[in-house]
């Protein structure tokens, strides 16, 4: 493949990763996970374009009521499956979608989400100093954000007020909290925390890549 056709892939030279904000593999490169927690990457981890993937408006669940399967803090795949249906209508959407030929999409878990914000933070606003471990990260994070890390994105069409932009607002993550709430993370400063499964917030669908 010549390196004219990489790059509009959004792969850079000699094979390796893509640029964070690049395109890829149906949407837009937003980082690596780790699903062990150990630092070592096993995903690819894409969020889905915008204008397809991202919706406003959806509840986590039509009821304050538990939903078996949705705990995991990193395995969106899972939470969001067991949410396909028309009572959850945050993750129904993720899994409906068909985008780039992939209909793989899903609900991102609370830690999934978070790499998402800590690479494609739309703002430059100070981050919340109460939020931000996660070892599912790659690299890992053992300590919450400071006031300037993670900085806004230097992906510019991920930045506030272009194509590809996250709403500085907050989204859902698939993690369930507890009967009644579920996790979000607040993409303008980054903070986390859970809101009833009955509000209606952001939601942007991901999908893996195995490593």
């Amino acid at each position: 493949m010549s390196g004219i056709h990489l790059a509009l892939l959004g792969m850079s030279f000699g094979g390796g990763l893509p640029d964070i904000g690049a395109a890829y593999e149906g949407g837009f490169f937003a980082g690596q996970i780790s699903t062990a927690g150990n630092g070592i990457a096993d995903y690819n981890l894409v969020i889905a374009p915008k204008s397809s993937g991202e919706t406003s408006g959806k509840q986590w669940k039509t009821s304050n009521t538990s939903t078996a399967g949705t705990s995991s803090v990193i395995d969106g795949p899972t939470n969001s499956s067991n949410m396909n249906n028309a009572s959850h209508p945050a993750a129904e959407f993720c899994e409906g979608l068909t985008i780039g030929s992939f209909s793989d999409w899903y609900m991102p878990a609370k830690n999934e989400l978070e790499v998402c914000y800590f690479n494609l933070k739309p703002t430059t606003t100070s981050n919340s100093t109460d939020s931000g471990t996660n070892t599912n990260a790659v690299p890992s994070r053992g300590s919450n954000y400071t006031a300037g890390t993670p900085a806004q994105t230097a992906a510019t069409d991920f930045q506030t007020g272009n194509t590809e932009e996250l709403i500085a607002s907050v989204y859902f993550s698939s993690t369930e909290a507890s009967a009644s709430n579920a996790f979000f993370q607040n993409l303008n400063a980054g903070n986390q925390g859970d809101r009833s499964k009955t509000d209606s917030l952001y939601v942007r669908a991901v999908r893996r890549v195995a490593v």
